[in-house]
């Protein structure tokens, strides 16, 4: 029997990484990664030997808002299944290019359908939206359910809502097998430092050696977040598309473990070597607009799935600091952010 395809966009980030070693564990799938030829290798530097001997992991250049690449890319794979995580997915940058950001989520996720669309393939299809298009939540809705109102807080979020409709609208429109994920906070080893809590550790990680004042810079951290953790999250977009997946549904998933920001903090201060670090907050780090009440309701797809997040806030953000510590003790250079 031929071996499953899996294309998997935005295979360099976090998600994609960590996503493509959950496959390479526990599946026999061919993997193919979309990425772009500028994209930063760090996160699949350890698949770097399995991507030169093509065992599994093969790299395809294309780009969202290129859609001839993107025909390339899925005559090339022709996938099985889309994981389609690929997006600009900071949401304080959003706000300095939100042009950009509208067009690689919104038109690049439009592009994405329309050209598997196009190809007359039919692989199931994961979409990945945010929590985020939920924003501003009153408290009286909390937990979030799949069905409270949008009310997106950033270019980011309004991004995603419009990535979100798409989904939909391919399911329901051209019978496309698509579902659509709207994860809330999720983090581990590979988070990007523009996300307050991998800021928070790679700052620490300098402090412990010696690299920065005993200062962690903060924007705003009264924020109340449900944590996750990256490993759980890629378990749970497999399960989506193996376990019964029904066209055009909509899940919202996340952890179970809530706190603010600040008490997020002061965990990875209580676990550094370092005793004396004290907390400033950085005009520059603050959103013109946050969405300070992220708090998710994930029953629809437990019961679906029977997916539960298994790792510890404790782990995730340990491994979290030991990831920053491990590229600083190699001797990497950070931009301040």
């Amino acid at each position: 029997m031929e071996k499953k395809k899996a294309l998997i966009t935005g295979i360099t980030g976090m998600v994609g990484s960590h996503l493509t070693d959950f496959l390479l564990e526990n599946t026999d799938w061919e993997i193919y990664g979309m990425c772009r030829w500028r994209s930063p290798m760090d996160n699949v530097e350890h698949l770097t030997g399995r991507i030169n001997r093509k065992d599994r992991v093969s790299l395809l250049y294309g780009d969202l808002n290129d859609f001839g690449s993107l025909l390339y890319v899925l005559k090339e794979s022709k996938p099985d299944y889309v994981f389609h995580l690929a997006a600009q997915s900071y949401p304080k940058t959003s706000f300095e290019s939100p042009i950009e950001t509208l067009n690689t989520n919104i038109l690049g996720t439009a592009k994405l359908l329309e050209a598997i669309r196009k190809l007359d393939m039919s692989p199931i299809i994961h979409v990945c939206a945010s929590s985020e298009v939920f924003g501003r939540v009153p408290k009286e809705k909390l937990p979030i359910h799949e069905d409270v109102n949008f009310h997106p807080a950033s270019p980011y979020a309004i991004s995603k809502t419009g990535t979100d409709l798409i989904g939909r609208f391919y399911a329901e429109a051209y019978q496309m097998k698509i579902m659509t994920t709207r994860m809330f906070t999720h983090t581990g080893p590979r988070r990007g430092d523009v996300f307050a809590e991998s800021t928070f550790a790679k700052q620490i990680a300098m402090i412990e050696n010696n690299l920065l004042p005993p200062i962690v810079k903060v924007g705003n951290i009264k924020s109340l977040r449900t944590w996750a953790d990256v490993r759980d999250a890629v378990r749970a977009y497999y399960m989506l598309v193996t376990t019964n997946p029904i066209s055009g549904e909509y899940y919202n998933i996340g952890g179970t473990y809530t706190c603010t920001v600040e008490d997020m903090l002061k965990f990875l201060l209580s676990i550094s070597t370092r005793k004396d670090i004290k907390i400033e907050t950085d005009p520059e780090r603050l959103r013109p607009l946050d969405a300070d009440l992220q708090v998710p309701d994930t029953s629809k797809f437990q019961k679906h799935t029977g997916w539960k997040p298994e790792i510890p806030f404790e782990k995730t953000m340990t491994d979290l600091l030991n990831y920053w510590r491990d590229k600083v003790k190699k001797g990497h250079t950070f931009w301040n952010r």
